[in-house]
């Protein structure tokens, strides 16, 4: 993953950009309808967790980006486009009558310095959870996992909630990983993508896989892939994987 510095606080917006309006307007639709999915996927209970999506600005630099965020505590079946809250890239409120997800400072933070990230996911999913708590990385011991991770599935370091603490440790461990997803200790996992979807597909994943190599350890110690051949897997349902346009 790429990372960078930003070259420093942008003034606060007053409002959402008329430019933007459109934009905006889209991520909020997509967002509310991408929360469902966590429910869906028995990732979260009562009103955890939590999707987001940058927003791109004209700005080359970033620093007129916003994010789409859920507000804190709102139950899922309140959620609607109207719901959401828009934020700038330090997490200040720009748009909404609600108070931020409490998460909002650590998805902020990974926009600002992981330019190429569109998406933030972070979940309480059962199994994941518990790797997070014992503070063990997933072992890439499935064909799924060097598919969608390109290796084990990490951990990040502990992290109070409230600054961008989180997200400081979200963007060190996953820095030099091909993994989408981190498990952040003691609290859970956050997964990234190119936009919110592919940042919820990873968010599912990552608790199936984790789930299975749960289940096999159940029956003795499960038997690692070689590199060489995760690193084959990966770059085959990276670039080959899936429909390919039609040559004319």
């Amino acid at each position: 993953m790429t990372t960078s510095t930003p070259t420093g606080p942008a003034a606060p917006l007053a409002g959402v950009p008329d430019e933007l309006r459109p934009a905006v307007d889209a991520a909020k639709e997509r967002v509310a309808a991408l929360h469902a999915e966590l429910p869906r996927w028995e990732l979260v209970v009562w009103t955890a967790g939590n999707v987001s999506e940058r927003v791109r600005g004209a700005a080359q630099d970033g620093s007129q980006d916003l994010l789409v965020i859920k507000p804190s505590g709102v139950s899922y079946d309140d959620i609607t486009p109207e719901a959401m809250v828009v934020c700038d890239l330090d997490g200040e409120l720009v748009e909404g009558d609600r108070a931020p997800s409490s998460d909002t400072a650590a998805h902020a933070y990974v926009y600002r310095h992981m330019p190429e990230v569109g998406g933030v996911v972070h979940t309480h999913s059962t199994y994941a959870t518990a790797w997070a708590a014992r503070g063990e990385a997933v072992p890439c011991v499935l064909t799924m996992m060097a598919d969608e991770f390109g290796g084990d599935i990490p951990v990040g370091p502990f992290a109070l909630i409230g600054d961008d603490s989180i997200g400081r440790g979200i963007v060190e461990t996953l820095r030099e990983s091909r993994s989408p997803a981190v498990l952040m200790r003691n609290h859970g996992p956050f997964t990234i993508g190119k936009d919110a979807r592919a940042a919820v597909k990873a968010a599912v994943m990552c608790e199936e896989v984790a789930r299975t190599v749960h289940v096999s350890r159940q029956l003795g110690e499960p038997t690692r892939i070689a590199q060489s051949d995760v690193d084959s897997l990966y770059a085959r349902y990276q670039n080959v994987y899936g429909q390919q346009p039609t040559p004319r």
